[in-house]
């Protein structure tokens, strides 16, 4: 696509494109996620590009926000780990599952208007 923001969000830099759908982990801000359709604006936006034109932030741009929302808490794939003791015949089997949020994507707006393809 001719357009997307490198955003920071969730201890990771995220390549974001209007429309998409990412699954981030949760983080300070978003501990209250419980209803659907939650309005989400991420400031921290490192780089803008727009067609040819790039936007580099040193750290973050100042006048650039990513719009988007939280359909619906999800949670990611289970890791199990597994401790066996074979002279001991013991065996401990452990879970762990991330909670994570599923992020979409509305719009990106750089300069107070919202940056469409060109």
């Amino acid at each position: 696509m001719n357009r997307y923001a490198i955003i920071d969000i969730g201890g990771k830099q995220l390549r974001v494109e209007p429309g998409r759908f990412y699954d981030v982990r949760r983080f300070a801000p978003l501990k209250d996620v419980s209803g659907s359709d939650t309005k989400v604006s991420i400031y921290r936006v490192s780089l803008i590009r727009r067609g040819s034109e790039i936007s580099i932030g040193h750290p973050w741009l100042s006048d650039a926000t990513v719009r988007g929302r939280i359909p619906h808490p999800c949670f990611g794939t289970k890791t199990v780990i597994q401790k066996i003791h074979s002279k001991k015949k013991t065996r401990r089997k452990v879970g762990y599952r991330e909670n994570l949020v599923r992020f979409v994507v509305d719009s990106i707006y750089f300069n107070g208007k919202e940056s469409n393809d060109c």
